[in-house]
């Protein structure tokens, strides 16, 4: 499965694609950061992520869209940016019929190091190492558009049922599969979405 992750953001728009195999088995395919200049009004910014994110669906053509979910920021005019960013970026993988999946960071962080409250340097260290990279991709936007992706590419759907995937997942993917379904059993409602 060919999953396409996106850091959303006005200025600087994180793009990540991996290729997600077999248990636990990952493979990067690309990484970029798609910029806006803050200079620009506001709708040809938008315009502009919009085509490059457009423009790296069609070249990977994934067979999801995997998006950090926009949370309360101190700063409304970045936040506001930042869920117009992904807003176009939903816009773009639904035209083209490919789903979108949604995921906070500390869905991400859990998913990835294991720790919901990973710092940043411990997120960049684990994408390289899970997808066989030298080092950590740059800028951050980079890293962590690579980071949503794995994280749906290793999130627990349906471990809990037993099976062979079951087995393949770490003791945090379990305890986190476990969260989710107790949450779903109490009909917990995301917010935000």
């Amino acid at each position: 499965m060919i999953i396409l992750g996106v850091d959303p953001g006005l200025t600087r728009c994180g793009v990540g694609v991996i290729e997600a195999g077999a248990p636990r088995r990952l493979s990067f395919i690309h990484v970029d950061v798609v910029r806006s200049d803050p200079h620009m009004s506001q709708d040809l910014r938008l315009l502009t992520i919009y085509n490059g994110i457009a423009a790296k669906l069609d070249e990977f053509i994934p067979d999801t869209v995997s998006i950090e979910r926009v949370f309360a920021q101190e700063n409304r005019n970045t936040v506001l940016g930042t869920a117009q960013a992904a807003g176009v970026a939903m816009l773009a993988a639904a035209q083209r019929g490919i789903p979108v999946a949604l995921h906070t960071p500390t869905e991400s962080k859990l998913a990835i190091t294991g720790n919901g409250k990973a710092q940043k340097v411990q997120m960049e260290r684990m994408v390289a190492r899970l997808l066989n990279l030298n080092a950590p991709p740059t800028p951050a936007d980079a890293a962590d558009a690579l980071a949503i992706a794995i994280c749906h590419a290793l999130r627990p759907a349906g471990a809990l049922e037993g099976g062979e995937r079951e087995q393949h997942l770490t003791k945090a993917q379990r305890q986190w599969a476990q969260a989710a379904q107790h949450a779903s059993r109490r009909g917990g409602v995301r917010r935000g979405m």
